[in-house]
């Protein structure tokens, strides 16, 4: 486990899974919602966003989480050694963004750049939820089949598939 992608729904718990493993692994984590972007939820260009994501894809080590680009997405899904994915039931994907939403305004999301705007990504989040059940969501599940067979694959279906996972990996080290 020296590269591995944290991926899934909004709302899926990706951030916090990705910070639990680079705690394990000791592996660096870098989180795309800040490579992508800057304080204040401002998009930086995709192309500083691409050469950013291609610097991280060639380092030795890393947790990815997020989601990023389609554009990056599957090459950075093939380059890793490790996949997690985060398919939970789409009820609590949306009571998460909802969580997120309500605290985020005393709170910061973990992993969001600084002085993001909440109602504003919270709302993107619904938004795209929909769009990546529909869309995402059966290519993934194909995805995540056919690497099985070559990598080390985690399809987590449940939080406590999450909570079983983050044990495994602390007894393997």
């Amino acid at each position: 486990m020296q590269k591995v992608a944290v991926f899934g729904n909004a709302g899926a718990g990706k951030s916090t899974l990705s910070q639990q493993i680079a705690t394990i692994t000791n592996l660096p984590l870098h989180i795309l919602d800040r490579v992508q972007y800057q304080p204040g939820g401002v998009a930086v260009s995709s192309q500083e966003y691409k050469q950013a994501h291609a610097e991280i894809l060639a380092s030795e080590q890393w947790v990815i989480d997020g989601f990023g680009s389609i554009d990056t997405l599957w090459l950075r899904l093939d380059r890793a050694d490790t996949l997690v994915y985060l398919d939970l039931p789409l009820p609590l994907h949306f009571w998460r963004v909802t969580k997120r939403m309500i605290t985020g305004f005393f709170v910061p999301p973990s992993g969001w750049p600084e002085h993001s705007p909440i109602l504003k990504s919270s709302l993107n989040s619904y938004r795209n939820l929909w769009l990546c059940h529909r869309k995402l969501t059966p290519k993934y599940r194909d995805y995540v089949a056919q690497a099985a067979k070559t990598r080390r694959v985690y399809h987590l279906r449940s939080p406590a598939q999450v909570e079983k996972f983050l044990e495994s990996i602390a007894h393997a080290l």
